[in-house]
């Protein structure tokens, strides 16, 4: 992992996109680790061209979906149910998207489109609540044109073995200590469908030591809503904890 340049408290030389962005402006908006960081490792697989149509699946406040209008010039569809259409439309102003962001309140179980519409779906840290069934993949893979890509980076175990998960961290968790599982539970997930081929099944590389960058950046400009939670993610050292990435190509 790379140090910081002092002029930009998130800089890093692993995602030279993401350094384009004001850090404030990340961490302001922002429902998880930094999301700008794990949307550039998502999408180096994919083939994104200027004029695609991308869904951007749980996109939260609609960061992810301006990084990758800007960034790749693709038309995103900025889908979340936990946010409305409003805030997203506001993001898409603010920095000169507009004409490339779509933004709509919608339940990915409920997905308002028609089949083969989209060129590309990606999905940043939300996956793990709607997508741990196999049915939800060949469901979301409908709205994907043949040979488009479909991508998902999320937090999960490191270790296979996930009987014997330390305390701290079933503490850290909590309520969503269902939602995590390892790279192979989601491999063998994906490749259960027919519909698709999986391009890739990977990890983040020292992905709780960049969780533990963002979460002691947050504490450092005061904008971390939980202080202690950061000696979980130093006493881990990426033990269990980390970020798992899928992404495949639709038959």
């Amino acid at each position: 992992m790379n140090n910081q340049n002092s002029d930009n408290i998130l800089y890093s030389e692993q995602f030279p996109r993401s350094n384009k962005y004001d850090p404030m402006w990340i961490f302001s908006n922002s429902m998880g680790p930094n999301p700008l960081w794990l949307t550039e490792y998502l999408v180096q697989p994919f083939d994104l061209k200027p004029g695609m149509r991308v869904l951007d699946l749980g996109c939260g406040k609609g960061i992810t979906s301006v990084f990758l209008a800007r960034e790749f010039g693709v038309q995103v569809y900025a889908v979340d149910l936990w946010e409305n259409a409003d805030g997203k439309w506001e993001q898409a102003k603010q920095n000169g998207v507009e004409h490339l962001v779509i933004p709509i309140h919608a339940d990915a179980l409920k997905l308002p489109f028609a089949k083969g519409f989209f060129d590309a779906i990606v999905c940043v840290d939300a996956y793990i609540y709607f997508g741990a069934e196999a049915s939800y993949l060949e469901n979301i893979t409908r709205f994907l044109r043949p040979n488009g890509q479909i991508g998902m980076i999320v937090p999960g175990y490191m270790q296979e073995d996930t009987k014997s998960i330390p305390n701290y961290l079933t503490e850290f968790l909590g309520d969503e200590l269902w939602t995590w599982h390892s790279l192979s539970w989601w491999k063998n997930l994906w490749e259960q469908s027919d519909f698709i081929t999986i391009d890739v099944a990977d990890t983040l590389k020292d992905g709780c030591a960049w969780w533990l960058r963002w979460e002691e950046s947050l504490d450092a400009v005061g904008k971390n809503r939980h202080p202690d939670e950061i000696n979980v993610f130093r006493k881990d050292k990426g033990e269990y904890m980390g970020f798992i990435r899928l992404v495949a190509t639709k038959k």
